[in-house]
């Protein structure tokens, strides 16, 4: 989902200004949290690769679910499943006394369709694998867990008052799952939220992202004997590469900062049997929602002529829509601190050994970044796409990325899988969690700084803002990983 492209004064301005939040928990309950997650440890990482080994696509992730919601049911926690018409989607919740904020933390779980493969530093398929955590949502689902966990055992050991709230969020490849969370009010009265995301280097910065709306474009025609009377058939992948080939054009007339992408997931079984039915599913992203829509809009338009100029019949199905993300530095900074006050992950020679034998794998391209913690900035333009944009728009809402994989990986690669079942993934999980409880218990404590994260995010999405999902009244797509035609 998040690669990152450097810009703006405005973020190296930034790196400068931001204060360091001094936070209002002593260093005897950051100990104190810092230790509880330490003594989750091994936990996590039975959660976090047995997730990994799991490999659930979207909206199927059934065990990886039941084993993070059997987590939290035994840490105390009250369930609430199947939330907002997913199966998979679940709320857990933890509420002592009365009164004080609520306080949110993300959990993914999903994996990627296409990147089996084993935990070692060279490329082989998991035996019978199709799917594979090349997002390292393994990791982020284990690791918010445990800091839930961690952040609801230091308010019962320290009398605070307010609710942690976990959600537990599928099919964030594609999906949209927590949109449908938003849009069923259940972040409405969250106080703040808070997320994290495997990546190659550790940063707390603030970055946007590209909003997308995603879907199937489906064609239907008349199958016939290619060769004897070819005549009589008309090809739903002709339609579907007629498409293809006048989205291809249009690239050259859109805004430079779009990305338009495609693959054929169906397109006939036999060279010499006309193809009936084919299917091309389609993302269209840009850093404005509006400019998102109207390039949709175009593709459909393409999509209406590519049918009739073949004689056949096209239908479209929503798949996904998701907001750009929108920075909140009052909490960014906060997220810093703490990621400061944990340092970034420590390998020993086990992962460093992995690295080394996976880095030439690279290519002789690849930026291989620092493992120090990154300079804070906001503002720059992550030219990935995350439901997580629905969110931080509705509720104030900071992410921050920690080193899961070996420097200069790229997210969705057999690599990034390969150490997201590795120790190299689950030590950068244990530093995560605790940036992240860390960051709820100062939130608990510091009233003020929650009303200025409110005020920061009314003030950066406008007073006339109201919320209007991309996927308008469509409800979840609960079949588009399983198979050709399915939604």
């Amino acid at each position: 989902m998040r690669t990152v492209a450097t810009t703006a004064t405005a973020v190296i301005a930034l790196m400068f200004t931001a204060p360091v939040w001094a936070g209002p928990v002593d260093d005897a309950q950051r100990s104190q949290i810092l230790a509880d997650v330490d003594r989750q440890n091994a936990e996590l990482s039975r959660t976090a690769l047995a997730i990994w080994d799991y490999a659930e696509v979207g909206f199927q992730e059934e065990r990886s679910s039941a084993l993070l919601q059997a987590r939290l049911r035994a840490a105390g926690f009250t369930i609430e499943a199947g939330v907002a018409g997913m199966p998979t989607a679940f709320v857990a919740r933890y509420r002592r006394g009365e009164g004080g904020p609520v306080i949110g933390i993300m959990a993914e779980f999903d994996a990627l369709p296409g990147l089996s493969q084993q935990a070692q530093p060279a490329q082989a398929v998991e035996p019978d694998g199709h799917a594979g955590h090349g997002c390292g949502h393994n990791l982020f689902g284990a690791a918010s867990v445990t800091a839930a966990i961690a952040t609801r055992n230091w308010m019962q050991a320290n009398n605070v008052s307010g609710e942690i709230r976990l959600f537990g969020a599928p099919a964030e490849e594609g999906g949209s799952g927590k949109v449908f969370m938003v849009r069923a009010g259940l972040t409405a009265d969250v106080s703040a939220m808070l997320h994290w995301h495997p990546d190659d280097q550790n940063s707390a910065a603030q970055n946007t992202a590209l909003a997308n709306v995603s879907g199937k474009f489906r064609f239907v025609g008349v199958s016939a004997h290619a060769a004897g009377a070819p005549e009589r058939g008309r090809s739903a992948l002709d339609g579907v590469e007629a498409l293809n080939y006048m989205v291809n054009m249009m690239r050259e007339h859109v805004p430079q900062d779009a990305r338009i992408h495609y693959v054929i997931t169906e397109g006939g079984n036999a060279p010499n049997v006309v193809p009936a039915s084919a299917e091309v599913y389609y993302y269209v992203r840009h850093p404005n929602q509006r400019v998102v829509v109207d390039i949709m809009e175009r593709v459909q338009a393409a999509a209406r002529g590519a049918a009739m100029g073949t004689g056949t019949t096209m239908s479209f199905a929503q798949v996904g829509g998701t907001f750009d993300l929108l920075p909140n530095d009052t909490l960014g900074r906060m997220v810093d601190a703490n990621l400061r006050r944990v340092g970034p992950p420590v390998w020993g020679e086990t992962e460093r050994r992995f690295i080394d034998q996976i880095t030439p794998t690279f290519g002789a391209g690849a930026t291989i970044p620092t493992t120090d913690i990154q300079p804070y900035s906001s503002g720059a333009i992550n030219y990935g796409s995350t439901d997580v944009g629905d969110v931080s728009y509705t509720t104030p809402t900071a992410g921050f990325g920690v080193a899961t994989w070996a420097p200069g990986t790229a997210a969705h690669s057999w690599q990034a899988v390969a150490a997201s079942g590795s120790t190299i993934g689950v030590i950068g999980a244990n530093v995560a969690a605790k940036v992240l409880a860390l960051t709820a218990a100062d939130l608990f404590q510091s009233p003020e700084a929650v009303a200025e994260a409110r005020a920061e995010l009314e003030r950066r999405r406008g007073a006339d803002f109201v919320y209007r999902s991309l996927l308008g009244d469509n409800p979840p797509s609960l079949n588009y990983r399983r198979n050709p035609g399915a939604r």
